[in-house]
């Protein structure tokens, strides 16, 4: 999805509003580790058919969190460049991406909406297109840098058994 979250933050806000629906504001992330039903954005993005599914179950309550992009989020994978042992074009590649997400500074780039039902938790999700580009440039240089640390821990130098 490559809309403008903060127009759709506030519409969501009007609409929860004119609905009658209680707002929880929840933390961005703070949904990890608990049984979840996705919603299916890519094939059903309107969220006001989401929050119908909530009023026709009967939940008067709606956890929203939001997300805004910071810089320090690119300027720690940066920093974490440092530590992998990259070619000077793939470094470069990193950087040109990293550095080129910088306009996004202060844009929403996440959304959530969730409700409870049955002890488990529907979730609506949307998050812009380039928002997945910075999410994949980390899960890669992450998974780098675990690769790196796991070839560290296999080389004991001669000193230990691998028994």
């Amino acid at each position: 999805m490559d809309a403008n979250l903060d127009t759709l933050k506030r519409e969501i806000l009007e609409y929860l509003d004119s609905a009658a629906f209680a707002v929880f504001h929840g933390s961005s992330g703070g949904l990890e580790n608990l049984p979840l039903v996705l919603w299916d954005t890519e094939h059903h993005p309107d969220y006001r058919a989401f929050l119908e599914v909530a009023q026709k179950s009967g939940i008067q309550l709606i956890i929203l969190a939001t997300r805004e992009f910071e810089t320090d989020d690119v300027d720690d994978l940066l920093g974490q460049l440092d530590d992998l042992d990259l070619t000077r074009e793939e470094l470069r590649e990193f950087q040109a991406r990293l550095r080129g997400l910088r306009i996004h500074e202060g844009q929403t780039c996440s959304i959530e909406l969730a409700f409870d039902h049955q002890s488990r938790l529907y979730v609506y999700q949307v998050q812009p297109d380039w928002y997945h580009e910075f999410l994949g440039a980390e899960d890669e240089i992450l998974s780098r840098l675990a690769g790196e640390d796991d070839e560290d821990e296999d080389d004991f130098g001669g000193y230990f058994s691998k028994n």
